[in-house]
Parts: structure tokens; sequence; C-alpha cells
């Protein structure tokens, strides 16, 4: 196939998947960074976790929040439960996978805390247990998800359902939401602090 009619569809896709996003889920994106910021003013810390490229995008996320993302401002508050070799296969060897982040979510997080939890497919029961655990714990949730919504979408506190079938287009969607939340912690923690 022509590399030109690949890029042009990926692209087409690509703007119809945002299109539609816009339509849809901006209040509940916006809703969903206002209680982020709420937590971390409140001294509270982000709590995020998700599976293959979702965990890429877990550690990216709290990695903008605890380094920078566009301006120079105080480090925030939070964790991405990917990044624990030894807990992870810990808690997979003497549990199983299924408990990899909810065990997590019971040892770290605390009342006031915000728990993010990323599925393409809103179908991972490490997920699903771990949302269950941060409601236990009286975490505010947020799923990130795609397709239907799954078996997540009726668990967390907010759900933004990303309005696609297709992998790709749902990370690249998470992408944008994970930066906007970015630049709006930014934004108001900078005020915040001067």
């Amino acid at each position: 196939m022509n590399f030109n009619l690949v890029m042009k569809e990926e692209m087409r896709e690509h703007m119809l998947m945002m299109e539609e996003l816009e339509k849809n889920d901006l209040p509940a994106v916006e809703t969903a960074g206002k209680h982020l910021y709420e937590c971390l003013s409140n001294g509270n810390k982000i709590l995020v976790a998700g599976n293959g490229g979702s965990a890429a995008d877990s550690q990216h996320f709290t990695a903008e929040l605890i380094g920078r993302f566009s301006t120079n401002r105080r480090a925030l508050a939070a964790l991405a439960l990917t990044t624990d070799t030894s807990a992870i296969t810990a808690i997979s060897n003497d549990f199983t996978y299924d408990h990899v982040f909810s065990r997590q979510v019971e040892g770290l997080g605390q009342k006031g805390d915000a728990f993010i939890a990323i599925s393409t497919s809103g179908n991972s029961m490490n997920l699903v247990k771990a949302l269950e655990m941060a409601h236990k714990k009286g975490m505010h949730t947020i799923a990130l998800l795609g397709k239907t919504g799954g078996k997540m979408a009726g668990l967390a506190s907010e759900s933004i359902i990303v309005p696609s079938s297709t992998t790709q287009r749902i990370q690249e969607a998470h992408e944008w939401i994970l930066h906007t939340w970015c630049a709006y912690l930014d934004w108001s923690v900078s005020e915040e602090d001067s």
C-alpha cells in the first residue's frame, strides 16, 4: 500500500475520533481535571495504572506532574503503579496478576487521593479490582476508557469513554486528555503559587 494513503487514512480516523470526543466528552474531561486539581490542592496524591501502552501512558503522565509539563512549578504528587518491578512481580507471584494494582492501591492509597485507571477495553481485571479497592479507601476514581467502556465504566466516579473501537485511536485520545490535564494543572498550580 502507498505510504501516503496510509498516512491520510490514519489522519482521517484520528480527526474523526477527536471530533466525536469534542462533541460528547469534553465536560467529563473538565470535571475530572478539576477533581485532580482539588485532590492535589488538599495535599493528596494521584495514583495511575494501566497495562501495556496504558502503562506507558501512566508513567508519562506522572512524570509530567512530578517533573514539569510546560511551565516550571512545584512538583505534584503522582505515582504510576506500573513502575515497581519488585512489587509487581511479588504480587503477581504471591497472589495473581489480577491483584497487581489493587494491592498497591490498598497499601499506598489514602482517603482523598485520586486513582486513574487507563484501559482501551475497560475490561482489565487488575484495574477493575484496583477501582474497587480505591472506592473502599475513599479515593476519587477516574477511568479513561475506549470502545463501550467495558466493566470499568460503571465502577469509576467518572468514566471518559473515547468514541472509538480502534486501540491506537483510543490511545491517542487518552494522551490528549492526559496532556490537557497537565496543562490545566500547570496553570492552576502556577496561579495558586503566585
